[in-house]
């Protein structure tokens, strides 16, 4: 195990969860999601693997609910029949199972795609398929992400806090700006070097690059392309919030923060999954205002919100015309791209993936085996058609979960928005994922939207309480055995 510089970050995550619990302590593991290129300790055991500052942030979240009295019963009762936590452990027993036979049963059989540590910097190379320890380190994050889901949903079914969850969220949208803007400007002075303390982990760090005379904004992410992911999940979250409540001077704020980062972070993948996000989520209120689900503020701004972005269209096609910055800037990080070495060099790796799935006989390589340039094609290659349709199914359980789509209040709205950022993050994802991981925050998200819509419902006495039937839950008088 190697300490870096950042390990210290790691130990302050843990002592505040340690000193304020898993609830009142959850912004700062949400915090440290938005620094996704520091490491707590590297493993060259284990070929360079990092694990990040998040992930023991995570790891402690879930021990402490586990740990605590009545814990593991709670965390039971999240994996009920017909609730998300029962697709999603479905979903990391197979996925389990898969990753540590599935390479080598089918060892040798097809080529794959992979990333390779044997390089300096690294690399993707193609080989034979073989068991490596990227099985290993891609499996622990399916498990990471699981043990986030599981304590989460669990300490927000008990405490269904909103408030804590919206603290949360604006703080790391805070964080992950600041970063972002520290970047750049220190960049700007001649201080390139200035945050490479933060970027500690065993990742190919491209933060130095510019697009069209611009620095890209990478904030403590290793590149563009992951900080415009997360920036765009966050912008999700803050675009369906505020549609919710408009009135909000935090939502406003928030949203045009996270607005600037997916702009700044000049990611040609970021701005496709923006396009196609804003089109899904105003086709998505329009159709559900018809049917008079949503109010009709909220149907207006959408509408309005697509008006804007037309006209803007109309904005950027006719500069990219007239002002040639603005045509070079367009050329450099969408049209080039596409047509370029690149480009094509990331179809061809769906085009193996396709294949990787067909010669596993829809299977599965394993999780680790394989690398795409599509969510969908990398999780059908690395686990087959029982782990895509498991994924699936928990995704679309918490997605389309109508638990808390009656009411409004504050609670409703932020338990819309998680799913919003979820949403936008699943549909980066399936542009140009290249591996079935979605993120720490993903989960985070599904799981937050989940308790809280499962204790919203317990709180309603929709049906009796499975762990303590004599006591009423609600935020201020949890029963005792829940007091995270």
């Amino acid at each position: 195990m190697e300490v870096v510089a950042t390990s210290f970050l790691a130990i302050l995550v843990i002592v505040v969860l340690a000193v304020q619990g898993p609830l009142r302590g959850f912004w700062i593991f949400l915090a440290a999601t938005a620094l996704g290129a520091a490491a707590a300790f590297n493993m060259p055991a284990l070929g360079g693997a990092s694990i990040l500052v998040a992930d023991l942030g995570a790891l402690t979240i879930f021990m402490m609910v586990a740990l605590h009295s009545g814990g593991l019963a709670l965390i039971v009762g999240t994996m009920r029949p017909g609730q998300p936590g029962f697709w999603l452990i479905l979903l990391v027993v197979f996925g389990l199972f898969a990753t540590l036979f599935f390479p080598a049963l089918f060892r040798g059989q097809t080529e794959v795609f992979s990333l390779s540590r044997d390089l300096d910097g690294g690399g993707i190379v193609r080989s034979k398929l073989r068991p490596s320890t990227g099985n290993l380190t891609h499996l622990f994050r399916l498990i990471l992400g699981g043990a986030i889901f599981f304590a989460t949903a669990t300490v927000f079914r008990v405490r269904p806090d909103a408030r804590i969850a919206l603290i949360a969220v604006a703080i790391t949208t805070g964080f992950n700006a600041a970063l972002g803007w520290l970047d750049v400007l220190t960049y700007a002075i001649g201080l390139p070097e200035a945050l490479d303390i933060l970027r500690s982990a065993n990742y190919s760090m491209l933060d130095a690059a510019t697009m069209g005379g611009i620095k890209r904004m990478v904030g403590a992410f290793p590149e563009a392309s992951t900080y415009g992911y997360f920036s765009l999940g966050l912008f999700g979250f803050w675009l369906r919030f505020w549609f919710s409540q408009p009135k909000s001077l935090l939502g406003r704020v928030m949203l045009g923060l996270a607005t600037v980062a997916v702009l700044r972070s000049t990611s040609s993948a970021a701005y496709v999954a923006f396009v196609a996000y804003v089109v899904t989520v105003t086709l998505g209120l329009a159709l559900v205002g018809a049917r008079q689900q949503v109010n009709r503020h909220s149907v207006s701004i959408a509408l309005s919100f697509v008006m804007a972005a037309w006209l803007s269209v109309i904005v950027v096609v006719v500069s990219y015309e007239l002002v040639t910055p603005i045509r070079d800037f367009f050329d450099t990080t969408l049209f080039d791209k596409l047509e370029g070495d690149s480009g094509v060099e990331r179809m061809s790796w769906n085009a193996q993936a396709f294949l990787n799935f067909a010669e596993t006989y829809g299977l599965g390589a394993g999780l680790g085996s394989v690398r795409g340039s599509s969510w969908l094609m990398a999780t059908l290659a690395s686990i087959g058609v029982i782990g895509t349709a498991l994924y699936l199914m928990f995704i679309g359980s918490v997605l389309f979960n109508r638990e808390a789509r009656h009411g409004g209040g504050e609670r409703a709205s932020v338990i819309r928005a998680l799913r919003s950022g979820a949403l936008a993050l699943l549909i980066s994802s399936l542009l140009t994922g290249a591996t079935p991981d979605l993120g720490l925050i993903f989960f985070a998200f599904l799981g937050l939207a989940t308790g809280l819509a499962r204790g919203a419902q317990l709180e309603r006495g929709d049906e009796p309480n499975q762990f303590w039937p004599s006591t009423a839950i609600s935020r201020n008088n949890p029963p005792p055995s829940a007091r995270l």
